[in-house]
């Protein structure tokens, strides 16, 4: 799938270019017209609320559809997710003890994550916030990045799925936007502190980091999943001397015993995904390097002229999964505990046509987010589902 300004016109119902959608659709000013520069994108889709204002105004103006279509989904007897009543805790400020633990990013990954993995709990109205040693790795931040402005790490809620106890923490750090200055010889991203901190709360067997991504290659669709043992480092820009900046990680393969039941279970939301969609929502298991999700240090989305270098590299683009598995290895070789991972992420926007400028591209790019970020994201949390439930 290649996704031009008519592709977006028919399935958002208008053009970008020569319509663009109003600024109170935009959550940042920087973002809200097509001359907005590529990395202003990176934060409007971090912070792009579907349930606030902007989402409310983007519905009013395009065809984009909100959760509250989201339809219920027939999960198998004795493995639907059982949310707890009130969120587990663990001690001075803790998170409890698990067997898995979900991380995702975004708002609306949020949003959706929560509605399919802790049903009547929203990430953003009802989670709980994480703020254990915020002060300390704080001062590695940068003063306007989200966790700061939110003054927490992250928030998060629990529930069970089978036997397994499970953890949902939507993240507010981010590689792409917490750190003032790149990491020397043997220091960390605060990223990096964040995961190891939570991991240590939780003690998990399974780690899981999920959301959307832009999808690399015309063969990828909107809605399709991406499930990664391996993560990969391309980094061009800030991060470009890092010792890590093309290194790559890898994980056991996921256990996959429920995956043809997650295909079934997309079905109940897949007519949310956009309509010029070829075929049903499939789950991509990577088997090497370029079928695998891969992280960057700059807002690069896959063209059709292969602009950023994307092609090749993997079937996800996006800017923190790399993170967990730098982590892990540092981990191994510090000879500490080390839980199984595995990257989820959901194609959320689709390779975009080489028209126009590299501005208006990221532009088209972000609109698709908007309209189907959160519809796709309720695609991987399902997927996620299968991975827990077969633990």
């Amino acid at each position: 799938m290649i996704a031009d300004r008519a592709w977006v016109e028919r399935n958002l119902g208008f053009d970008p270019i020569t319509t663009p959608p109003p600024s109170a659709t935009s959550a940042t000013k920087a973002a809200a017209t097509a001359k907005a520069q590529p990395e202003d994108l990176q934060r409007e889709i971090i912070e792009f609320d579907s349930e606030g204002p902007e989402g409310q105004s983007f519905f009013a103006f395009s065809n984009a559809i909100g959760l509250s279509q989201f339809k219920e989904i027939p999960w198998p007897s004795g493995l639907a997710p059982k949310t707890d009543s009130a969120a587990r805790t663990g001690t001075d400020g803790r998170l409890p003890e698990a067997d898995v633990l979900v991380v995702t990013w975004t708002v609306d990954e949020g949003h959706a994550t929560s509605r399919v993995l802790t049903p009547g709990k929203d990430s953003k109205a009802d989670y709980v916030p994480y703020t254990r040693n915020f002060s300390t790795i704080a001062k590695k931040m940068k003063h306007d990045c989200p966790a700061m402005m939110l003054k927490r790490l992250g928030a998060y809620w629990t529930s069970t799925i089978g036997k397994n106890r499970v953890v949902v923490f939507k993240s507010d750090s981010h590689m792409s936007q917490d750190t003032k200055t790149p990491p020397g010889a043997n220091e960390t991203l605060p990223n990096e502190d964040v995961w190891a901190q939570i991991i240590d709360d939780v003690r998990p067997k399974l780690v899981i980091t999920t959301g959307t991504a832009g999808g690399i290659g015309p063969t990828v669709e909107v809605g399709d999943v991406v499930v990664s043992r391996i993560v990969r480092f391309d980094c061009q820009k800030w991060l470009k001397d890092a010792p890590f900046h093309a290194a790559d990680f890898d994980a056991p393969d996921p256990k996959a015993k429920f995956f043809d039941q997650a295909l079934e279970l997309f079905k109940a939301n897949a007519g949310q995904l956009p309509k010029d969609n070829t075929r049903p929502p499939q789950i991509l298991n990577a088997t090497g390097l370029s079928t695998s999700v891969l992280t960057t240090d700059f807002f690069g989305f896959d063209t059709s002229d292969n602009h950023f270098g994307l092609g090749g590299l993997g079937l996800a683009a996006e800017m923190g999964d790399a993170v967990l598995g730098l982590l892990m290895d540092h981990r191994k070789h510090a000879g500490k505990p080390v839980s199984r991972w595995i990257a989820v992420r959901n194609v959320s926007d689709p390779q975009i046509a080489a028209e126009g400028t590299l501005s208006q591209q990221a532009f088209i790019a972000g609109q698709i987010y908007k309209a189907f970020g959160r519809w796709s994201t309720v695609c991987s949390a399902i997927v996620c589902w299968a991975l827990i439930a077969a633990e």
